[in-house]
């Protein structure tokens, strides 16, 4: 989606062109990165390099142009929720609070599509549940197409609009209605898959001890 890989045949449209063409479209958000407590860089400049991290030597523009980046700045942190703590040293922040400022980061120039490679890994499960349905708001809010790479399913299951199950050398796509039913999956996996419903409408993927469900990628986009 982003021009770094040629694909080994077929053809790949990305936002009415050629990968690579639009990038500047794109927001992207690469697989977990977590800063330790020794980065003492702001929650607001890290957001800030997503709009000027490729500028070199002295920061620019100044006067009406400066301020207003920096109300676009405030305004993507506002959106993800991370006002409250944004001056903070990020180093000082949970999993949860860096992960917003790193999808604030990649919305800053108010991408067309959002790629996002594990977003939720590395969290715990209230704040993969957290990230998930900030993901799903802003989606909705934004107009911006979410392409996200999965392992686990059952934290984002209930925002997909789209899911491509991979396994085997094979692939499943379709709505999640079509794609994530016991005999799709067992199909696809070779093994027993149960999918539950529970009664607040969430839904549940369990593989069998052993099984190779654990590896899955589901591709959502929203």
């Amino acid at each position: 989606a982003l021009g770094l890989i040629a694909p080994t045949s077929g053809r790949v449209e990305v936002l009415g062109g050629a990968p690579g063409a639009a990038s500047a479209r794109i927001g992207y958000l690469p697989q977990r990165r977590h800063f330790g407590a020794d980065v003492h860089v702001r929650g607001i400049d890290i957001v800030r390099l997503g709009l000027d991290g490729d500028r070199w030597g002295v920061s620019w523009p100044w006067g009406r142009a400066r301020r207003a980046e920096d109300d676009r700045v405030r305004r993507v942190i506002d959106l993800v929720g991370a006002t409250a703590y944004a001056e903070r040293p990020i180093g000082e922040m949970s999993g949860g609070e860096q992960q917003r400022l790193l999808i604030a980061q990649a919305l800053i120039r108010d991408p067309a599509l959002l790629v996002m490679d594990e977003p939720l890994d590395g969290l715990d499960l209230p704040s993969q549940a957290a990230v998930a349905a900030l993901l799903g708001r802003i989606s909705e809010e934004s107009g911006v197409t979410v392409l996200m790479v999965a392992h686990n399913v059952n934290p984002i299951a209930g925002y997909l609009d789209r899911v491509v199950y991979l396994a085997r050398g094979q692939a499943a796509a379709g709505t999640p209605d079509e794609v994530i039913t016991p005999e799709t999956l067992s199909r696809l996996y070779g093994t027993p898959i149960d999918v539950l419903r529970t009664q607040d409408g969430h839904v549940v993927v369990v593989g069998q001890p052993g099984d190779p469900h654990g590896d899955v990628h589901a591709h959502l986009v929203q």
